[in-house]
């Protein structure tokens, strides 16, 4: 079998690139009109029933367009949803599907555009919350408003025996979702609805998987970004002439952006093979994660050093373009795990397995 993509998935990617070209549009917006947050929304709760191979095309235009909104952040907050079934699946992921909410996974203490969600889900000391946002924080691409998390209030258990006569609540003396090891669960910690997409899984392995499907898919944005990076050095060093000649004509200059394009296709199948992965649920989805966002983060910032050394002085100027690029490159190579952090994993998950390493079919 080949992996590849659809028609209609390329399609997808197409018609989302266009809307995101488009000047003084609302890009959330046109996304939100387009459908894709809706994507991984279940059909029963009025989503699509799609998955992250479907996302694929539309994560890599939004890299190349630099989009700030927190796409990466709601769609991992979707599938957890999803995973956890119950009464928050039923009250949020049909208003994540019309567009009327905003809901957001924090994987840390700060989130981007936080300002913005009407649900923040996150983890503290093992147990899934909810948060609501703080102070502004100081931020290194702008554009990525960051907001500090406060409130934080465990989440109470979906379970049907334990909502409130008449609402979809639960009672409040209702146990919290509880992190467990596999197989641990006390009576009274939560574990996810049997009609949820991982509903054998204890929460702890639903945040680990969140985390990896926010490496996964930042990946692929970033792969995004850089590939638009070397299109506009490109497209200056044919412009900008010394001695008389292109400066793309000479070889340094072409040896500088070859490596960087060479590391930028070197990363897309990884950041796609990781999707893949966590798209069928499998047992390297973990591994795939961290390779992929490890890859896609050096050869964005290889890619952000090539740029900016092509165009000179003016690459480091507000007025020209690329500073969006690179921002973006410099502040996602850190979200969700460094390079070095996924590195670690990658060798610790190989380390640690003695089955053999599983194929794509």
């Amino acid at each position: 079998m080949r992996f590849g993509l659809t028609a209609e998935q390329r399609q997808f990617g197409t018609v989302a690139a266009e809307l995101l070209a488009k000047p003084d549009t609302d890009r959330w917006a046109a996304l939100t009109d387009l459908g894709v947050p809706a994507v991984l929304v279940p059909e029963e709760h009025g989503g699509l029933g799609g998955d992250e191979i479907d996302l694929l095309p539309v994560l890599e235009e939004a890299g190349r367009a630099a989009l700030p909104d927190p796409l990466v952040e709601s769609l991992v907050a979707t599938r957890l949803l999803t995973a956890l079934g119950g009464s928050l699946a039923t009250e949020w992921l049909p208003q994540i599907a019309s567009g009327e909410s905003l809901v957001l996974f924090a994987d840390g203490p700060y989130l981007p555009h936080a300002d913005r969600a009407a649900l923040i889900l996150t983890e503290r000391n093992g147990t899934l919350c909810t948060a609501t946002p703080g102070a502004p924080q100081p931020s290194t691409d702008p554009a990525r408003r960051l907001y500090s998390t406060t409130a934080i209030t465990p989440v109470t258990a979906p379970s049907p025996n334990t909502t409130e006569p008449g609402t979809s609540r639960p009672p409040a003396d209702a146990a919290p979702m509880t992190a467990t090891a596999p197989g641990a669960a006390e009576s009274g910690a939560f574990r996810p609805s049997a009609g949820g997409a991982s509903g054998a899984a204890d929460v702890r392995s639903l945040l680990v998987e969140a985390r990896d499907r926010g490496a996964a898919l930042t990946a692929v944005y970033l792969v995004g970004v850089a590939r638009r990076m070397i299109d506009m050095a490109v497209e200056y060093t044919r412009e900008r002439t010394q001695f008389g000649r292109p400066v793309g004509s000479f070889q340094a200059v072409k040896h500088h952006l070859a490596n960087a394009l060479v590391a930028v296709e070197f990363a897309r199948p990884p950041a796609y093979r990781a999707a893949y992965s966590l798209a069928r649920g499998s047992r390297t989805a973990s591994r795939d994660a961290s390779m992929a966002k490890a890859m896609a983060s050096e050869a964005a910032l290889q890619t952000a050093r090539a740029a900016l050394q092509v165009h000179g002085a003016i690459g480091y100027t507000l007025e020209y373009d690329l500073h969006h690029w690179l921002r973006r490159a410099w502040t996602l190579s850190t979200a969700w795990g460094t390079p070095t952090h996924h590195h670690r994993q990658v060798a610790s998950l190989l380390l640690d397995s003695e089955e053999p390493l599983e194929r794509l079919p």
